[in-house]
């Protein structure tokens, strides 16, 4: 941790506050203008976005739906409509090319909830807690899937905390509350990153379709990089940064290729090397001479 922190003070000396906190704040201003825009029509007559987060259309022309809904729905035995249907290929398109999990990081509401969290918990000095398996996503997405085919019905949406919040904020939150202040507790106080980085089912969804997007953080400077461990502090995946932080000697790729990589951008943020970097997975990798292969080495001791 003093490593982590001291870290952060080479960061601040050098790029300021705005400087460590820029792909957050953009991630923020995304966030908050997506739930503007469903919030601007019933508050002001500008129908921006008509819906909610499973469903909706931009500017009244544009279907947008969560392949979430549409995998439901089919095994539900539902065959969705022609505009659900062109909806889910917009958003899974769009998805395929910047990583299936940026919308956790940039769009879900839900987000901001689960990184408050785990911001107190890092100010307080909370351990990690209870140990979840990060497959458990996966397999809340297969249970999801199949109380859907039981039930004949889109059973998710009664309780999904991004639908319930963007639906929450349109016509009144009641109940959902709780449901919101449950997953704030499940990660303050019993996992560490519990919600976002190992059970929900609609993140589990969307790093599916990440599996090959081409937009990936890089750590290209990774012979920089001191060990210092700033960004596995800050990484809601830290999981995802090691294969390719640590590969240099091993000839393996810069690229973080990960499906669960959030590509939030802090692990760029906070590193005072300037290590990371978003870029394409495709771009071809810059040399590494011996000298920094063998520092790399010398830092793994």
């Amino acid at each position: 941790m003093s490593r982590a922190i001291s870290s952060a003070e080479q960061v601040a000396a050098r790029r300021g506050w705005l400087g460590r906190h820029g792909w957050l704040l953009w991630r923020r201003i995304t966030q908050l203008a997506v739930l503007a825009c469903f919030l601007a029509g019933p508050w002001a007559g500008v129908w921006l976005l008509r819906g909610d987060m499973a469903a909706s259309r931009l500017l009244d022309a544009v279907p947008l739906t969560d392949p979430l809904v549409i995998l439901q729905s089919l095994a539900a035995g539902h065959l969705p409509g022609t505009t659900a249907l062109v909806g889910v290929v917009i958003v899974s398109g769009f998805y395929l090319l910047v990583g299936g999990r940026s919308y956790c990081a940039w769009v879900c509401p839900v987000n901001m909830v689960t990184d408050l969290a785990a911001w107190i918990r890092r100010r307080l000095g909370i351990e990690d807690g209870a140990r979840l398996a990060r497959a458990c996503r996966y397999w809340l997405l297969a249970l999801v899937l199949g109380l859907a085919a039981a039930t004949h019905t889109v059973i998710w949406e009664l309780v999904n905390p991004v639908t319930m919040v963007s639906r929450g904020l349109l016509f009144g939150m009641g109940a959902g509350w709780w449901l919101v202040v449950a997953v704030f507790c499940l990660d303050l106080l019993v996992a560490g990153r519990g919600w976002c980085g190992h059970l929900c089912p609609v993140g589990g969804c969307f790093s599916v379709l990440g599996l090959a997007s081409p937009l990936r953080v890089r750590a290209a400077g990774r012979h920089r990089c001191t060990n210092c461990q700033a960004c596995f502090t800050v990484c809601p995946e830290p999981q995802v940064i090691g294969p390719a932080l640590r590969g240099a000697s091993a000839g393996r790729s810069p690229v973080i290729t990960s499906p669960n990589c959030t590509n939030c951008g802090r692990c760029i943020d906070v590193c005072p090397e300037r290590v990371f970097a978003f870029g394409s997975r495709f771009a071809a990798p810059q040399p590494e001479t011996e000298s920094n292969s063998i520092r790399m080495e010398e830092l793994r001791r």
